[in-house]
């Protein structure tokens, strides 16, 4: 596999820093910094080791910046590197270097130069977890998609992963769906929509609670039975589970997302108890008020935040669940790390039991993936108009069928059944394209006209650059071969897009240094951009001979790269729009 090539730089780079005129007393462990230029009027990479370097020996950034250029060998690889700025030494890649390397990715289907990782690790990954006997809301895009988008990411590099969608199938919500089963169930409803029924029957005896006293004992003592064993509510209990799991997969058909495991909180009840005894035997644990806590009296910042194991009335809460749940996946899953996708306001609530758990001894390497909120256009929680949460099976419907009125405006002759395809493919795809072109931890509008348009930062206009690939070749009426000819890159708008297309080997393996699925997102614009200005400033069917056929090369490239990074953001791609 070729490697990328701010590691040749680098390479290089280490070389010439060795010969330099005057002593440089590096780190050991110092690594140049190479990033991509953001002009290629100024090269293709730059760094500024110069400058660091120049703070070290209290020289002028410039001379030191000049020395490197002169010391730098890039042999057949690199032309002569010149000095911007203050300081900054930019490289620029031989042309035939650059079709060379068109030439392996090409020949790379399946990887596209991205290399795999080589410390492959068992992940466990925690996402989406939404509560059973309610149906998804639109909060749960942001759990559901980052987590499928990283778990997609980690597979690729050669990763382990192992998604478990822990379901909040157990709790206080129950005793009043099971006291509301019992006095207020309606059959047909059931049998309609079931999640819906259950939601409405909750609803109705949550404000019947509110009312009356007596009713919230009742749910209270239902509740208690169920935790006791009780056959009649474990019955009703097993059947509501059933019921939402399958009103749940149809929301994750949707989406093309899939879980391993589906182990919610009840699948640990009865580790719970041996749980706290361990923790309190170990002295991790105290009693304190009647309730079993833990305390961080070393770590300043949770000094006055200790965590609650189990309550005055021996009921146990979530942080111990957690703490269960890490134990399963670190001695039966083998998990070397687990990453939790869950909102921000979670923090204090992972730090705790992440603190926890080392101290126990866990060794895996625990991360809360967080994320911000989902806004609507008045910058405020996304509701409906009757000020209720927007459920997110309406969300994709309406992606669907907004994509699907766009398409019979814009292309009315396409087949039915192609129709269909393609409004899925781009509704669904614009909705997680929405989200995952975000920084996850920023809050972002929800805005259809803006995911939906063929303008800018959208799914529609990445999915339309790769549309425009296959059109050439629909029109060609051939595949790409690629011993068809040489490949030669003249025009600056091939050498642009062949570079950019290289940089895919180079930007996959970051992703998951901070859990960034936007990174790629952007990079993919930038492909997009680049092969619409390639487009129009380069004829490809009007043209003979190599040129042809080096236009058609980046054509397909353009079209694998666009179509597998897409891919990985869990966006299919149509071939027509």
């Amino acid at each position: 596999m070729p490697e990328p090539f701010p590691d040749l730089i680098i390479l290089h780079l280490r070389d010439a820093l060795s010969r330099l005129p005057f002593a440089v007393d590096l780190p050991a462990n110092f690594v140049p910094k190479v990033d991509p230029t953001q002009n290629r009027a100024f090269g293709d990479y730059q760094t500024n080791t110069a400058m660091v370097l120049a703070k070290v020996l209290k020289r002028n950034p410039r001379e030191v910046a000049a020395a490197i250029c002169e010391a730098f060998d890039g042999g057949e690889i690199f032309e002569t590197p010149e000095i911007a700025g203050p300081g900054f030494v930019n490289f620029r890649l031989a042309t035939g270097v650059l079709e060379k390397r068109v030439s392996d990715l090409l020949d790379d289907t399946e990887r596209l130069g991205v290399p795999r990782t080589n410390a492959p690790k068992t992940i466990v990954l925690d996402f989406s977890a939404p509560n059973v006997a309610k149906p998804m809301h639109v909060g749960h895009i942001r759990s559901t998609i980052i987590g499928d988008g990283l778990g997609r990411i980690a597979k690729f590099l050669g990763h382990r992963v192992i998604s478990d969608n822990h379901i909040g199938d157990w709790g206080t919500q129950f005793g009043m769906i099971l006291w509301g089963w019992k006095h207020h169930l309606d059959e047909a409803a059931l049998a309609r929509d079931p999640v819906e029924e259950l939601l409405r029957i909750y609803r109705k005896v949550n404000a019947l609670a509110k009312e009356d006293e007596n009713v919230l004992n009742t749910c209270r003592e239902e509740l208690v039975k169920l935790q006791s064993g009780d056959a009649e509510n474990l019955a009703i209990w097993e059947h509501c589970v059933e019921v939402s799991k399958e009103g749940l997969q149809k929301v994750y058909d949707l989406l093309d997302v899939r879980f391993d495991h589906w182990y919610g909180e009840s699948f640990y009840n009865d580790r719970l108890l041996p749980l706290v005894e361990d923790l309190l035997g170990s002295g991790i644990a105290e009693v304190s008020e009647g309730a079993v806590c833990v305390f961080f009296r070393d770590n300043e910042h949770l000094a006055d935040k200790p965590a609650i194991i189990r309550k005055q009335d021996g009921g146990f809460l979530y942080a111990t669940t957690d703490l269960a749940t890490i134990d399963f996946r670190v001695s039966e899953l083998g998990a070397d790390a687990i990453w939790y996708v869950v909102g921000a306001p979670q923090q204090l609530h992972f730090e705790q039991i992440f603190s926890i758990a080392h101290r126990r001894g866990c060794r895996a390497d625990l991360r809360h993936v967080a994320f911000g909120s989902i806004l609507g256009k008045d910058r405020k929680m996304l509701k409906t108009r009757s000020g209720e949460t927007v459920q997110l099976a309406d969300v994709l419907k309406e992606a669907v069928d907004r994509a699907r009125a766009i398409i019979e405006e814009k292309n009315p002759s396409l087949p039915e059944e192609e129709k269909a395809d393609i409004a899925h493919a781009v509704g669904i795809g614009s909705v997680k394209y929405a989200e995952l072109s975000q920084f996850r931890m920023t809050d972002y509008i929800f805005d259809w006209d803006t995911m939906l348009s063929l303008k800018g930062n959208t799914a529609p206009y990445l999915i339309n650059a790769y549309v425009r690939t296959r059109a050439i070749f629909r029109k060609l009426g051939a595949e790409f071969d690629q011993g068809g000819g040489n490949l030669t890159l003249g025009e600056e708008a091939e050498k642009t897009l062949a570079l950019k297309l290289a940089q895919y080997a180079e930007v996959v393996p970051v992703i998951l240094e901070d859990f960034r699925p936007n990174t790629l997102s952007a990079y993919l614009y930038e492909v997009a951009t680049a092969y619409h200005q390639f487009w129009e400033a380069c004829p490809v069917l009007k043209t003979e001979g190599d040129t042809r056929h080096s236009r058609l090369a980046l054509c397909e490239l353009t079209g694998r790269v666009l179509r597998h990074g897409l891919g990985l953001l869990g966006i299919r791609v149509p071939e027509r729009m």
